[in-house]
């Protein structure tokens, strides 16, 4: 298991409860976003806050080690893990304006 996946691996296993809850809203999510889109970024901010913190405790042990060149691949592959278990938390923070048009009587 390479070093990134590891990082990932005990992400999830150290917010067990945060992640169990978010699979649940995502899943509930990619079958009628509009009407989860609130909980969804809700919950997603949440997420999103662990996920960053453990992607810079992963790479901020790469540049300590020398390897600061590659944090930026180590980053995206990182977050690929992240899309492959989620692929919508791309869709965290979207703001959805229901639109409607006024009707024009003649």
């Amino acid at each position: 298991m390479t070093k990134y996946q590891e990082y990932f691996q005990k992400m999830i296993e150290h917010n067990k409860e945060l992640f169990e809850k978010f699979r649940e809203i995502h899943q509930h999510y990619t079958l009628e976003e509009e009407k989860y889109q609130e909980e969804f970024n809700k919950e997603g901010e949440k997420v999103l806050a662990v996920i960053h913190e453990w992607e810079n405790k992963l790479c901020s042990q790469s540049e300590k080690g020398g390897y600061g060149v590659f944090t930026g691949n180590l980053a995206g592959k990182f977050q690929a893990e992240i899309k492959k278990e989620f692929p919508l938390i791309d869709h965290i923070g979207i703001i959805v304006k229901r639109f409607s048009l006024k009707k024009i009587n003649l």
